[in-house]
């Protein structure tokens, strides 16, 4: 089969990943107020899932009732949020700059309603007086570094749940977060079948491309040097989730972290089957790259094993972000550009994605 047989078949699974996506919001509640038949039910089994209790890294939070104001703190926690059918009331932007802080993999989740406040992520840790004049009755800070002295803030407004302890800070898997949002909005079962359809598509492309599996992988980006993401952070385990093979030793050289800044000496680290860039541009900084003799030496360059994500683009900020709603969207888009880098051909070229 050709590769532009097996785009088009991975294509039309992902077509249909996202009509699930969206079939599992359209299911779910909606905070306009209109009530109906199919809506009250809706309300009552809703209802019925309350109260639950999370753990997270500070003990646990019990949400007593059906969330109506949701605030999210986490950098991502909103695309599962919308994914459900509830729009947040406030978000924290990331990257991308978007209106709401809501990506266009996601925009089509807000149904009309008005986009979210957004709140800054400024380093300082969330805004907390923006948040409270919010009057949230639910704040979510899953994919965050949430510290205990914030937490113990923010749960004076509302029930938080924070950062699973199992994971790093900024660690928590797109499935678990997907999951944990469904249970603190009463929507378990809908948050299911959406990890389990998108957890389709990554099957998909594993048994379209075999080669996958037979490959080593790392994503990095040259923040202040070269900045190589842990087997932790979202990024990477999009490469694991296609069937690729982290560096072995990559977390004993990150450290208890998401990601690092690795030094010369550990350049072979990036010497992998196929080296995954997130960089400014695609041009002078692939360029700069490449002009660096110790990485410019190794065969992953010589043989043309690269890919390379524009940071600031949509797709790159789909892969930063790496949730239930923007994975879809960075598959149909990386999957063929894996595929050209580890086909053992050099001559090949690892084409940019249309848009």
């Amino acid at each position: 089969m050709s590769r532009a047989q097996r785009a088009t078949r991975f294509t039309g699974l992902l077509a249909s990943v996202v009509l699930l996506v969206g079939g599992v919001a359209a299911c779910g509640s909606s905070d306009s107020g209109t009530d109906s038949p199919s809506a009250g039910t809706g309300k009552n089994a809703a209802a019925s899932a309350f109260p639950v209790t999370i753990a997270h890294k500070y003990g646990s939070t019990t949400v007593k009732s059906e969330p109506k104001r949701v605030v999210t703190v986490g950098l991502t926690d909103q695309d599962a949020v919308l994914a459900l059918g509830t729009v947040p009331v406030g978000t924290t932007e990331w990257i991308g700059g978007y209106k709401g802080a809501i990506g266009p993999w996601a925009q089509s989740k807000l149904g009309g309603a008005a986009a979210p406040t957004v709140l800054k992520d400024t380093g300082t840790g969330p805004q907390t007086e923006k948040i409270a004049a919010l009057r949230p009755d639910l704040i979510l800070a899953l994919y965050s570094g949430l510290t205990k002295a914030q937490y113990d803030t923010l749960s004076k407004f509302a029930p938080v749940v924070a950062q699973p302890k199992e994971f790093n800070d900024f660690g928590i898997p797109w499935q678990q977060q997907t999951e944990t949002i469904g249970k603190a909005l009463g929507k378990q079962a809908e948050a299911k079948t959406l990890v389990d359809g998108v957890k389709s598509a990554f099957s998909a492309a594993e048994k379209q491309h075999p080669e996958f599996a037979k490959a080593t992988a790392v994503m990095a980006t040259p923040y202040e040097g070269t900045f190589v993401y842990g087997s932790q952070d979202a990024r990477s385990r999009l490469l694991a989730g296609l069937g690729l093979t982290l560096p072995t030793g990559l977390d004993k050289v990150i450290g208890d972290s998401f990601g690092a800044n690795i030094s010369k000496e550990r350049t072979d680290l990036l010497d992998q089957k196929v080296a995954v860039w997130i960089v400014p541009d695609t041009t002078g900084a692939v360029t700069k790259l490449h002009s660096d003799k110790l990485y410019g030496d190794l065969n992953v360059v010589k043989q043309g094993r690269e890919v390379f994500i524009k940071e600031t683009s949509d797709y790159g900020n789909a892969v930063s972000l790496s949730t239930v709603l923007s994975i879809p969207y960075v598959l149909e888009r990386l999957v063929p550009q894996l595929a050209a880098a580890v086909d053992g051909k050099p001559d090949t070229k690892v084409e940019q994605p249309a848009s």
